[in-house]
């Protein structure tokens, strides 16, 4: 009897992979009022336009310096490959990707799963860490479409896995290997993205997910680090400290060496590539310390064992 064929679809938020898609981009990130309210509903679509189009001249010079585009879509698809490879021995196992606000996108992903003649669905996030705003947000598009569909799929979603065994094991080898550039004492400094206040005081569990990871982390390394977030916009109250005033802080504690870790990214992006790598490594170096990261897990082979062991888990 031949084995039921099972359907992987990794949400991601996506990215522009040329400079002409950083406005479109940027339009559908705005548009999603559940994340963000631009004025009254019938003002979010106009506001998100405007919004982008104001925008999208800087951005486009950020992501130009990185390449000319987000590396984010390319490499969730290589890890999706990495995935469906290891599954290869352990079933009939087919992974694509959805992106929330890029292509392939929701729709794309479905219709792909479902020319396979596949009906068993597992989302797995690569947001390790729940927030309404990333895997709430394409978990509801998923959900959505399937219930739209003509098709009778059944979906499990995975939607966090903060203190995953081998997502741990990746991230503390990668800390380690980055520790050893420095012969004298270094501070771990955790960089997550942040969010508005309002979400975590409305109960996302996100900020408790990645002090999670963290707290493992440092039983395998011994390395006690320090959190703070970055890649905040708009004028509401944002988690704190953000990475550029802990860089300020602990420059006035007369620290020397920096291992930055970009805790809430499983791939590299304009916030590992340009912010970190760039930005927040100047902004050290002005202030007098040396600035390193350590490396993203991307297609990392203990990373890629921790997928699959998720998806075995669920299927």
């Amino acid at each position: 009897m031949a084995q039921e064929k099972i359907g992987v679809i990794l949400l991601n938020m996506g990215g522009p992979e040329k400079l002409e898609d950083v406005r479109p981009f940027l339009h559908n990130l705005f548009s999603d009022r559940e994340i963000i309210r631009l004025g009254p509903w019938f003002m979010q679509k106009p506001l998100a336009w405007w919004i982008a189009k104001r925008r999208a001249p800087k951005s486009m010079k950020t992501y130009d310096l990185i390449g000319g585009g987000s590396p984010l879509t390319r490499i969730s698809k290589e890890q999706g490959q990495a995935l469906e490879n290891a599954l290869s021995e352990h079933g009939d196992y087919s992974v694509t990707c959805a992106m929330r606000y890029w292509y392939p996108d929701t729709e794309t992903a479905l219709q792909k799963m479902a020319a396979s003649g596949i009906k068993k669905l597992i989302a797995l996030t690569l947001y390790p860490h729940y927030s309404c705003a990333t895997t709430g947000s394409s978990v509801r598009k998923l959900t959505d479409a399937v219930e739209q569909s003509e098709n009778d799929f059944e979906l499990i979603c995975i939607e966090s896995w903060p203190t995953q065994e081998k997502y741990i094991q990746s991230l503390a080898t990668k800390i380690s290997s980055a520790a050893e550039h420095f012969p004298e004492e270094s501070q771990v400094v955790y960089s997550a993205h942040s969010l508005p206040v309002s979400f975590i005081e409305e109960g996302d569990p996100y900020v408790d997910h990645i002090k999670a990871t963290i707290k493992a982390i440092e039983k395998l390394t011994g390395l006690p680090g320090r959190l703070c977030f970055q890649s905040k916009s708009g004028p509401v109250e944002w988690l704190s400290p953000s990475t550029p005033d802990m860089l300020k802080t602990l420059a006035e504690e007369g620290c020397k060496n920096i291992i930055m870790v970009p805790i809430s990214f499983v791939s590299d992006h304009v916030e590992t590539l340009y912010e970190i790598d760039m930005l927040y490594r100047d902004q050290a170096k002005e202030l007098g310390m040396n600035l390193i990261s350590s490396k993203s897990l991307n297609c990392d082979q203990t990373f890629i064992e921790g997928l699959k062991e998720l998806v075995l888990c669920n299927s």
